[in-house]
């Protein structure tokens, strides 16, 4: 990877400590990897779980990388390039609850805290207009009939992608692994209360994430 760790705390991590690079979680992933692998990264930053899943998963596993800031996604472009992996597709997109296109806010000091929601009128002072869709879009357009694993991390937005998703998507397609910023209450309030509790459970909660699995 090509890191650049002066305003990216996701890039800084990756250059001078990888090894405390979310290991709890990229653990529970490797533990489900099966031959042909299917994985959505929304919010993907410069790949570093995209790439960990293409080289972890083999050639046959299939990988989507969401990024919708354009620097950002330029640095996801070039990192999958230099690697031999034809399993992962990258698309420049925010993912909300709309189809279009929206206002991402830009955070100065770090820009892998990039958001669609205005958190922090301190923080971010820049916006862009990006094209924007909705989860059930993507996964129709991409045509995916199966959906191991999904990692979510959209800075306080979850709740805009995973609401609709829910709501519109029919069981069979939703994930059987679920990675979520533990950061946005709504978002894991929501699918705590699935099918009252019995859709996911808990597996595991970090720092910096919450990790559902599908009930079976």
């Amino acid at each position: 990877m090509r890191l650049y760790p002066a305003h990216n705390v996701s890039e800084k991590n990756l250059l001078f400590t990888p090894h405390l690079f979310d290991p709890e979680e990229r653990t529970v992933l490797a533990a489900h990897l099966r031959d042909g692998f299917t994985f959505i990264d929304v919010g993907a930053n410069v790949g570093g779980y995209s790439l960990f899943v293409a080289a972890m998963a083999g050639p046959h596993a299939r990988i989507l990388a969401i990024e919708p800031q354009p620097e950002i996604f330029e640095r996801l472009t070039y990192n999958v390039s230099q690697n031999p992996f034809a399993s992962i597709k990258a698309l420049e997109c925010a993912v909300t609850d709309q189809d279009g296109d929206i206002t991402l806010f830009l955070d100065a000091a770090n820009s892998g805290e990039s958001s669609t929601r205005f958190v922090s009128p301190q923080g971010r002072r820049n916006s862009v207009r990006v094209p924007s869709k909705a989860l059930s879009t993507i996964i129709k357009d991409e045509q995916f009939d199966v959906l191991d694993a999904l990692k979510v991390d959209v800075e306080g937005a979850e709740d805009l992608v995973l609401d609709p998703f829910f709501q519109t998507v029919e069981p069979r397609l939703w994930p059987k692994l679920l990675i979520v910023d533990n950061g946005s209450g709504p978002a894991t309030r929501k699918i705590a209360a699935l099918g009252g509790g019995r859709a996911y459970r808990l597996m595991l909660q970090t720092r910096s994430n919450n990790v559902y699995q599908r009930a079976t």
